[in-house]
């Protein structure tokens, strides 16, 4: 798919003046920070599962983060590729006896069509109707999921094994796969953080901060949206298949709409539109399940109340509130 500029000459492209904490030196040395952390929490009280847990929701919402907070495209929907991904790695690796790093490219490569298939049909619109399309194509996949033989039903798929990571390293060994998750998820954001920062980035922000003038400087910018689409689905697709191989387990909670609601939620409490917004917010949200997990259902009416207070006194998220801080002491 060529999506490289078309204009006659390379003119200056509008870009995004979204807050960013990760940009430069101070990105790299944050970066550095939050390897050295990650690498060292599992042995200073951190529980390997639920850092695992936090990764593997870290990067779906920084895949979904990619597209609504540097395209603009809100969509409702990504919870079927990260649903889908989690039912193909499980039943290639159970079923078909595959190795789990090929369960979890089976996976990815799923989600990646099925973002080339969805995202074909949802940039044709706009707005508020881009992500109806998307909601509605979601919900087709999981009542999919919910008939298709392979899935389980409403059992899922349970009990995937861990196979041994390249026929050497033991996957059952939750600290082992800790770092495996941790490795994934690092390569991911490098991934999607040199995309944000490249050329390609800097012309889907223009995108969405003028698309009528993007346009009018010759960039392709459907063309451009959909690349971006099938990244973020890819990524998603990663995500959702690695949670399945940590738990063990696929089932129709991954591919609910209320799943796709949740993304929503990590990344405009961390800060959309910034590169280390949705690995907070994916923290504070999981953190909240886990340790407010006695509360039963009010645990919502706990997270809608910090949404709440989260529109109200940080409208850029909690990281995209301390960046405009310290633009403005700078």
């Amino acid at each position: 798919m060529n999506v490289s500029a078309t204009p006659a000459s390379s003119a200056a492209v509008p870009t995004a003046a979204a807050p960013s904490v990760a940009s430069g030196r101070n990105g790299l040395l944050l970066f550095a920070a939050f390897v050295a952390v990650m690498l060292v929490l599992p042995f200073f009280g951190g529980y390997p599962l639920f850092l695992m847990k936090v990764l593997c929701f870290a990067l779906f919402a920084c895949a979904f983060n990619l597209l609504i907070g540097f395209v603009g495209l809100l969509s409702f929907g990504h919870a079927m590729f990260f649903g889908l991904a989690a039912y193909v790695s499980g039943h290639v690796v159970k079923v078909l006896g595959w190795n789990m790093e090929m369960g979890i490219l089976a996976g990815a490569a799923v989600a990646a069509v099925l973002g080339l298939i969805t995202g074909a049909i949802a940039i044709r619109r706009q707005g508020i109707y881009f992500a109806m399309v998307t909601l509605a194509l979601s919900q087709m996949v999981y009542f999919y999921c919910l008939q298709a033989p392979f899935t389980g039903g409403e059992d899922g798929i349970q009990s995937i094994p861990r196979n041994k990571l390249f026929g050497i390293f033991d996957m059952k060994n939750d600290l082992t796969m800790y770092y495996f998750v941790l490795a994934i998820f690092l390569l991911c954001f490098a991934l999607i953080y040199r995309t944000i920062h490249s050329p390609f980035g800097q012309v889907l922000k223009a995108i969405r901060e003028n698309e009528p003038r993007a346009i009018s400087l010759g960039y392709q910018v459907d063309r451009y949206k959909l690349l971006a689409f099938v990244l973020s689905a890819t990524l998603t697709g990663v995500a959702g298949a690695i949670k399945a191989q940590v738990f063990q387990l696929a089932s129709l909670t991954d591919v609910t709409w209320q799943m796709s609601g949740e993304v929503v939620l990590m990344t405009l409490v961390g800060g959309m539109g910034t590169v280390f917004g949705p690995v907070v917010g994916a923290a504070i949200i999981i953190g909240m399940q886990n340790y407010l997990a006695s509360l039963g259902e009010w645990v919502l009416v706990v997270q809608g109340l910090i949404f709440v207070i989260v529109v109200l006194l940080f409208r850029k998220g909690i990281v995209g509130e301390i960046a405009d801080r310290f633009k403005r002491k700078g």
